[in-house]
């Protein structure tokens, strides 16, 4: 156990708050429901980093988690997805509801999960179970003082009322878009999922697979990808089963062996240190401090930030029928920039599995929200270097009448 170790698993749940206790144990939660000790009686170092503390025998050290923004906010295993206007004909909308007697986020998730649903919607004394439909698609919070109406059977959580809905995830998987297969007649063309290492490729592949229903390749094999589930690892990148193929290449001839491709574009800031911690730390895993500090990061940062850019434009140079996507926007729009992905692959669009998509759209192989580093590792050359790279794909883009990078690439 270690301080950050026991703060990164509440963040990656959710949870306000961590706590450390006995030196080896750790706990999270939303509320501190106890009064202060002295700081005295938190004297147990902790068993995986003997120069901090974690608490004591029945004493907590806590600490407020700064969470990302994507981070969810959850009640037990639920997760809150915000308030919303009561849809029209909500019979249909919602199919299964029913009045609860001392109404409680428990109670009707608890109905909801029975009932194999992963939408639990409080209305006051009633609860609704269904999903994310286009009829209820949860694209239109509202404001959450609308929801403002106590639990009877809860003091603290909000219930809803007749008109504005409070709304939960429950941990009951929507199977809509689980369904995956293999091409049945080869593809006629080949198409590209390019990107630059750390932007993304693997989270675009499991949004795709959902999203239509068929496998993606890849010009590599990587064993532990084919053991998440992608299944398309395994093919000849030629094979023609699979809807696109990840590829990181760069260079005249690689790309110009595709007949189209899917772009993937993210902020070189954080593509170089999610690379850098898949490097050193597997696909969901960390590099350590030492190897933040040490040699390998400057080293890194100068072999792999020119390339960045220059698989970019190699890509918008030679490749035919190039469709951009950028991270961030995928990330804040995720069902019309995925929609338009789809459609680019000339598959048929399903709302429904978009939705269901959105429900799930992490996967198993996300990094967890809260920030790694608690310094900043770009030192002055390199954010001049790396800005200077940044401007001149922003005008390549724009060359080629497409919007250019998103604004937060440029450091404020």
């Amino acid at each position: 156990m270690t301080v950050f170790r026991c703060q990164d698993n509440c963040a990656e749940r959710g949870y306000m708050y961590a706590g450390l206790e006995f030196g080896a144990e750790c706990y999270c939660g939303h509320k501190v429901q106890a009064p202060n000790a002295s700081e005295s009686e938190c004297n147990m170092e902790c068993k995986g980093e003997r120069s901090n503390l974690c608490g004591g025998a029945n004493r907590l050290s806590i600490y407020r988690l700064e969470l990302s923004q994507e981070s969810a906010r959850r009640y037990g295993s639920a997760i809150f997805k915000g308030c919303f206007r009561r849809p029209d004909n909500v019979t249909v909308a919602l199919p299964f509801s029913a009045v609860v007697q001392n109404m409680s986020v428990d109670k009707c998730v608890d109905m909801c999960t029975e009932r194999d649903k992963s939408l639990a919607v409080l209305a006051g004394d009633r609860c609704h179970c269904g999903f994310p439909t286009p009829r209820f698609s949860l694209h239109e919070p509202e404001d959450e003082d609308l929801c403002l109406h106590r639990c009877h059977g809860e003091e603290f959580e909000s219930c809803g009322n007749d008109e504005y809905f409070v709304v939960y995830q429950t941990q009951v998987q929507d199977n809509r878009c689980m369904d995956r297969h293999f091409l049945s007649t080869r593809a006629k063309q080949l198409v590209a999922l390019a990107s630059f290492p750390g932007a993304g490729n693997t989270w675009a592949r499991h949004l795709i697979e959902l999203a239509t229903g068929f496998y993606t390749g890849s010009y590599y094999f990587d064993g532990s990808l084919y053991n998440k589930g992608f299944k398309g690892e395994r093919d000849h990148w030629r094979s023609g089963r699979t809807v696109c193929i990840k590829t990181h290449e760069s260079g005249r001839k690689e790309i110009e062996a595709f007949d189209s491709s899917i772009l993937m574009i993210r902020n070189p800031y954080k593509a170089l240190m999610a690379e850098f911690n898949r490097k050193y730390g597997g696909h969901i895993g960390f590099a350590s401090q030492a190897h933040w500090g040490g040699k390998e990061w400057p080293e890194f940062v100068k072999n792999y930030a020119p390339w960045w850019a220059s698989h970019t434009l190699d890509w918008l140079t030679y490749g035919k029928n190039v469709h951009v996507v950028h991270f961030e926007n995928l990330k804040r729009d995720l069902f019309s920039q995925l929609k338009g992905m789809v459609q680019f692959l000339k598959l048929r669009v399903s709302e429904d599995r978009l939705l269901c998509v959105e429900g799930q759209k992490d996967g198993n192989f996300k990094r967890s929200g809260l920030r790694k580093l608690e310094y900043d590792p770009y030192t002055p050359d390199m954010r001049a270097s790396i800005s200077e790279l940044i401007r001149t794909v922003d005008s390549a883009l724009k060359k080629r009448n497409m919007s250019g990078v998103p604004e937060d690439y440029m450091p404020r």
